[in-house]
This record gives structure tokens, C-alpha cells and sequence, in this order.
């Protein structure tokens, strides 16, 4: 085999190497496991670090708005798990107390969840226009 040949081939190998390390390993940082609260306190120490997604009820008067983050506190089957949204996205209109809400990020040593990403829907308001759609298929 040609000598130029050969350090093409080697020079096409590293880089398809190269490319491939980098997805794999930025996919795998973007990757975040669904947890439930009750789960997220019983992985105790191995959730510390690792993406995590968590979802339950915003407990009512939890939410406290302050400059630099928002705390609030996640409530699901009776446990309740304190988070700080440290995000720079705007916090949805539909983040109220009693609302079921999302949060993304990290369990901190501290018990305190962290989060990067809150996402929020007011149940009520989707259940009041299931039942007058309901209620109108109903007559007919």
C-alpha cells in the first residue's frame, strides 16, 4: 500500500474516533433519569452528581422569589423535596402553588435539589375545558 494512502487512512481513522468520542460523551451528559421524589430519597449518596429529572405538586406558600433564585418545595405521596431553580430561563406563568411541576438538575449534599430547568401546567385549567367539552358531547 501506498505510503500516502496509508497516513489518509490513518489521519481519517483518528478523526472519525474523535467525532464519535465527543457525541458519545456529550450525549451522555445531557442524558437525565426520571425519577420520583420517594426515589430520589432513597438513592441517598448515588444521586448526588447525576441529572436527574423530578416531578410531583408545588407545596402552596413554598414558592419564594428571590434575586439571584426562586426556592420551592416538590411534594409527591406525602415526601417533600426543597429546590432552588437556579435557571436562566424565564419560570412558566403556569408555576404557581398546587401546581404539578417538573424540575431538572442536581440532588446537592445539602438535601436541596438544584435545578437548571423548571417546567409547570396547572391541572385545573386543563380539567375545566375537558369537562365543558365533556359535558357538551354529553347532550348531543
Amino acid at each position: 500500500m501506498d505510503r500516502r494512502k496509508l497516513k489518509f487512512l490513518f489521519g481519517s481513522f483518528i478523526i472519525i474516533i474523535t467525532v464519535a468520542w465527543l457525541g458519545l460523551s456529550s450525549f451522555d451528559e445531557n442524558l437525565a433519569y426520571y425519577k420520583t421524589v420517594n426515589e430520589l430519597h432513597a438513592m441517598k449518596e448515588k444521586a448526588y452528581g447525576q441529572r436527574i429529572r423530578v416531578a410531583g405538586n408545588v407545596v402552596a406558600g413554598s414558592i419564594e422569589r428571590l434575586p439571584e433564585k426562586i426556592i420551592f418545595k416538590l411534594e409527591q405521596e406525602g415526601s417533600v423535596l426543597p429546590v432552588s431553580y437556579v435557571g436562566k430561563s424565564l419560570v412558566p406563568d403556569t408555576f404557581k402553588d398546587d401546581a404539578q411541576a417538573m424540575a431538572e438538575g442536581k440532588l446537592m449534599g445539602n438535601g436541596e435539589f438544584q435545578a437548571t430547568l423548571i417546567q409547570a401546567k396547572c391541572a385545573s385549567k386543563y380539567e375545566a375545558e375537558y369537562s365543558q367539552e365533556a359535558l357538551k358531547a354529553s347532550q348531543e
